[in-house]
């Protein structure tokens, strides 16, 4: 099983989505966490709405601080965006993507609605992308 990490600033936004996605849309090959770099007390009342439109209850999540053993435990890591400003330290990894989101934080429902689907489409070409490799991977060790 693969573990992945997705990271924001405050783990009340991006990356709980992604989180929730990656877990969904996995089917038990991908174990997806979420955490933050400075945590909120809450995830966003709008990321919240906008999931449960998807069928996805994220109410009872709570943001979360990144540790360096979450780090050390993930096979691949995806920044939400914040590493240009410098907030997310990805040193110690193996494998980062930064997808380079736009924060949801304050936005009018429409634009977290494009942010989600936007989430939800990397998140899925992700899954698609690390089943592939598994699948090479183990091909390649029959052979």
């Amino acid at each position: 099983m693969t573990k992945v990490l997705f990271v924001c600033v405050e783990n009340a936004g991006r990356s709980q989505m992604a989180e929730a996605f990656a877990n969904l849309h996995g089917e038990g090959k991908v174990k997806a966490f979420s955490a933050g770099t400075m945590p909120s007390n809450n995830i966003y009342s709008s990321i919240v709405k906008t999931m449960q439109e998807k069928g996805i209850d994220i109410s009872k999540n709570k943001p979360k601080l990144l540790t360096t053993e979450m780090l050390q435990n993930a096979d691949i890591v995806v920044v939400m965006g914040c590493e240009a400003k410098g907030f997310c330290s990805t040193y110690l990894l193996k494998k980062v993507v930064d997808w380079g989101l736009e924060d949801p934080k304050g936005r009018p429902i429409e634009e977290v609605r494009r942010i989600r689907d936007e989430i939800e489409s990397k998140v899925i070409e992700l899954v698609l992308d690390l089943n592939i490799q598994k699948k090479f991977a183990d091909e390649e060790s029959v052979s």
